[in-house]
């Protein structure tokens, strides 16, 4: 299907859902992935520039701008991952379809997000993050310990 076609698709579907109502939505079968595809943007965008339109939605976390091996040139499509899920609702009905420097971005879910296998290329470190992402780890474990030894202080 065409993509221009298939961002209209989504964008009649969400306004048919937000008319209709309905306890189910279209975005729950992606529950379970926090990535989405985004194309159609100006091939002068970096990762920053990606970040910054897509923070406003939620706290990114990885980002896999596809490149031109030979010459290291974006290809105008990305993989975005968000911290929390509930991100990427906000982002495919919000960011779908608008336009950037004249080019009119599709912004879709990824079901099932693979990265790349050119890992061979890339140093230890770069590879922990680009598997990782770079987001700051939760520290529960360290949180509660605090906890309980106040609690243990006053006894």
């Amino acid at each position: 299907m065409n993509p221009l076609t298939n961002m209209k698709n989504v964008l009649k579907l969400s306004e048919h859902e937000l008319q209709h109502g309905g306890k189910k939505s279209w975005h729950d079968m992606y529950r379970d992935s926090a990535w989405i595809f985004v194309a159609g943007f100006p091939y002068s965008l970096t990762e920053g520039d990606l970040v910054c339109v897509f923070s406003q939605y939620g706290e990114v976390v990885n980002i896999n701008l596809v490149r031109d091996s030979k010459t290291g040139k974006s290809k105008g499509f990305c993989f975005l991952c968000y911290e929390d899920q509930r991100s990427t609702v906000l982002a495919v009905d919000n960011l779908n379809g608008i336009k950037i420097i004249d080019r009119t971005l599709r912004v879709d879910h990824v079901a099932d997000y693979k990265p790349p296998k050119e890992n061979e290329k890339m140093d230890e470190e770069t590879l922990r993050l680009y598997m990782e992402g770079c987001a700051p780890k939760p520290q529960l474990q360290h949180i509660k310990t605090e906890k309980t030894n106040e609690k243990n202080k006053f006894r």
